[in-house]
């Protein structure tokens, strides 16, 4: 068994089962093809145990749920035909903000205090 045999029965690289072009035309990467759910803004608080129950919570959704959201913006901001530099101002913020983070131990150790302890 060949390492993309493996993959092919993971999921990856493979239609979402939903998807038929007969009905929803040429594959856009952006869409879910699944069952519709109520959106997570119209969730009362009472029935978001039960919503997030019925998420799949799998690896391989996760990554077509990522997959998708990069595509969304992607598309919004970085390949519209008109596009400006907020796509390009989010991804360097983005970025900054990430390295920030994983950095805030040595930034954290070289603050500069009035007094000393």
């Amino acid at each position: 068994m060949s390492v993309y045999d493996l993959l092919a029965k993971m999921g990856m690289g493979q239609l979402p089962e939903g998807y038929n072009k007969k009905i929803h035309g040429p594959y856009n990467p952006a869409r879910y093809y699944g069952k519709p759910d109520i959106p997570l803004g119209q969730v009362k608080i009472k029935e978001l145990g039960p919503w997030l129950a019925r998420r799949n919570k799998d690896p391989v959704s996760i990554a077509r749920l990522m997959s998708r959201g990069y595509h969304r913006w992607s598309q919004k901001y970085i390949l519209a035909r008109t596009g400006g530099l907020a796509g390009y101002t989010q991804l360097l913020v983005g970025i900054s903000l990430f390295f920030y983070t994983i950095n805030y131990c040595k930034y954290a150790n070289h603050r500069n205090y009035k007094y000393h302890w």
